[in-house]
């Protein structure tokens, strides 16, 4: 059961403002949440079905503190953001990345990491989550105009990569004036991706899906390379960019 105030207060939740105010977000669906509890995010609380509480395998030692209420099918699709809810809704707590962190710092020039200049899209976003994941890169840095990375249809397209990644929404033209790590822009008159020479970890940097990387971004770029076409298609998406991007220097290691 659930009261009406606590649909409200949920439901506040679809919006980015009260997102950020309570310092939290939304995990929908059965695949979604067993991956949450895998993780080492803190869950605030739990919207279940019988069913879904009587399976639940992977227990997260966060869950002990979480509110667990058992709810009606009628009741979840009240709060969901999906069009069918699936058994199970969660609320999670914000991690909080500090890019003023030494660790966090040296990690951007010891390891491959992504960086986005206004990326708009939550479909997009989420693509380069699970890309990020994929290749086994840990940090993502997006501008503070970037789609937030715990929209819920930002969250949902991640299939659970958004749990093991590190993000962080920040003043890009900040973090790239002090950090010392080569910054591979993606531009389309840069050289060519698969004949430029370098071998050291840095800074992926994709652009805007109209505009690409802002010209006040662009005097931070080490090496600026394209992706050849072979077609008359004027560019790629986001999302396939960086993939291939980040195949690429995958590859050369």
């Amino acid at each position: 059961m659930i009261s009406k105030s606590q649909i409200s207060f949920v439901k506040s939740l679809h919006n980015k403002k009260y997102r950020e105010e309570h310092g939290l977000f939304i995990v929908e669906g059965v695949k979604m949440v067993n991956e949450l509890l895998e993780s080492s995010f803190k869950v605030h609380s739990i919207f279940s079905t019988e069913n879904y509480l009587k399976n639940i395998t992977n227990i997260n030692p966060n869950i002990e503190k979480a509110a667990i209420h058992e709810v009606s099918e009628s009741e979840l699709q009240k709060i969901s953001c999906l069009h069918t809810p699936n058994e199970v809704f969660a609320l999670v707590q914000t991690p909080i990345n500090n890019i003023d962190n030494q660790q966090f710092n040296e990690s951007l020039t010891t390891h491959w990491s992504i960086m986005l200049d206004d990326v708009q899209d939550p479909g997009n976003m989420g693509t380069i989550i699970r890309i990020a994941d994929w290749f086994g890169i840990k940090t993502l840095i997006t501008s503070l105009n970037s789609v937030e990375v715990y929209n819920p249809k930002v969250v949902q397209s991640t299939m659970g990569s958004i749990f093991r990644i590190n993000m962080i929404s920040t003043d890009l033209e900040k973090v790239l004036n002090t950090i010392k790590a080569p910054v591979y822009g993606a531009l389309l008159e840069g050289e060519n991706l698969y004949k430029a020479a370098f071998n050291q970890p840095g800074i992926i940097l994709m652009g805007n899906e109209s505009k690409g990387i802002s010209e006040k971004l662009r005097k931070f770029i080490s090496y600026p390379l394209s992706i050849p076409g072979y077609g008359k298609a004027e560019s790629l998406n986001v999302g396939i960019a960086t993939a291939i991007f980040c195949s690429e220097m995958r590859r050369r290691e």
